[in-house]
C-alpha cells in the first residue's frame, strides 16, 4: 500500500498532479481543492495517498491534508460511492462545509455539489453522520468562524452569486485575515468576484 508520496511536481491540472519520487514519476488523481493549495510546478510536495487497486489498473488518489483522506475513504464506504464521485464531491465542497451539511442533514446543500443526486445525499447523511464528527477540519477554524463563513457564502449565493464561486472567494478573504467580520467579509468577497 502507498500511503504517502514526497517529490517534485512535473506538471499539475485541477484533478491529477504528476509528482517525481526519485526518478519515478507517480500520476496522482487529486480534488479540486487540492489541487488550489499545490504549490508550483518543481516544487517539493508531501501528499497523503490512497491506493485504488482494480482488476485493470492501480490508481492513486492524493490529498494535502490527513482530513482530506479520512472524508475520502468515509465517502467511498458508502455504498454507490466510487473513488472517481468521491474525488468530485471532495472537488465541489469544502471538508468543513461537507462535514455541516451531513451531520446538520442539510440535503439541499449536497445535492448542489456536481454529480451528487438526491438518493445518494441521503445514504452519505444516513451513513455518515456519525462516523463524520471524528473528522478534523482542514483549517482548524473555530465553529464560530465556520459559522461565519457559512454566513457569508449564503448571503452572496442569496445575491445570486454561484455557491461553489462564493466558497472559493469568502476563504480567499479569510486566507488573508481570518478574523475578518462577517460584514466585512462579504464586502471584500463581493469587491473581489466583482472585480
Amino acid at each position: 500500500m502507498i500511503a504517502s508520496l514526497m517529490g517534485k511536481i512535473i506538471s499539475k491540472e485541477p484533478t491529477v498532479v504528476l509528482i517525481d519520487v526519485n526518478g519515478v514519476g507517480y500520476l496522482v488523481h487529486i480534488s479540486i481543492n487540492t489541487f488550489e493549495k499545490l504549490p508550483p510546478e518543481k516544487s517539493e510536495v508531501f501528499l497523503h495517498t490512497y491506493l485504488h487497486v482494480k482488476e485493470d489498473a492501480l490508481d492513486l488518489y492524493g490529498f494535502l491534508t490527513q482530513s482530506e483522506k479520512s472524508m475520502f475513504t468515509l465517502l467511498i464506504s458508502v455504498s454507490g460511492v466510487g473513488c472517481k464521485s468521491a474525488q468530485g464531491i471532495l472537488s465541489g465542497i469544502q471538508i468543513n462545509d461537507l462535514k455541516d451539511a451531513i451531520t446538520g442533514g442539510n440535503l439541499s446543500r449536497i445535492v448542489a455539489i456536481p454529480g451528487i443526486g438526491k438518493k445518494t445525499g441521503e445514504r452519505l447523511i444516513l451513513e455518515l453522520r456519525d462516523k463524520i464528527r471524528n473528522i478534523a477540519g482542514t483549517d482548524n477554524e473555530s465553529p464560530a468562524g465556520s459559522q461565519i463563513k457559512n454566513d457569508a457564502v449564503n448571503a452572496l449565493v442569496t445575491l445570486g452569486y454561484n455557491q461553489r464561486v462564493a466558497e472559493k472567494f469568502v476563504q480567499a478573504v479569510l486566507m488573508d485575515d481570518p478574523q475578518t467580520p462577517l460584514e466585512l467579509l462579504i464586502k471584500q468577497a463581493l469587491s473581489r468576484l466583482n472585480k
